[in-house]
């Protein structure tokens, strides 16, 4: 009935995509960053027009870029800590899925 109540319909969640999220983090920082240096040279044009908050955006996307790197690469290590001592504790199985 909770799902009544809230106007939604009760079921499962799907599982989460995994992929190469660490790459994208690092993908997306280098992006930020390139874009804040391709604007600087224009700070000028940016605040007499009242835009210095795009360089701005950019370097702060920069910065969460570095806390969003470190971040990933700790969950990451996380992950594969829990396999390896999934994969140690029952013997005879390996941490990867068979393809069956």
């Amino acid at each position: 009935m909770a799902g009544l109540i809230s106007g939604s319909p009760e079921h499962e969640a799907p599982e989460p995509l995994e992929g190469p999220v660490v790459a994208t983090i690092v993908g997306g920082t280098i992006i930020w960053f390139v874009l804040f240096l391709v604007q600087l040279p224009f700070y000028g044009w940016f605040d007499d027009h009242g835009h210095t908050w795009w360089l701005w955006t950019c370097l702060a996307g920069g910065g969460l870029g570095f806390i969003g790197i470190w971040y990933v690469r700790r969950r990451d290590a996380a992950i594969k800590r829990a396999e390896a001592a999934e994969a140690a504790r029952v013997p005879g199985q390996s941490a990867a899925p068979s393809a069956d």
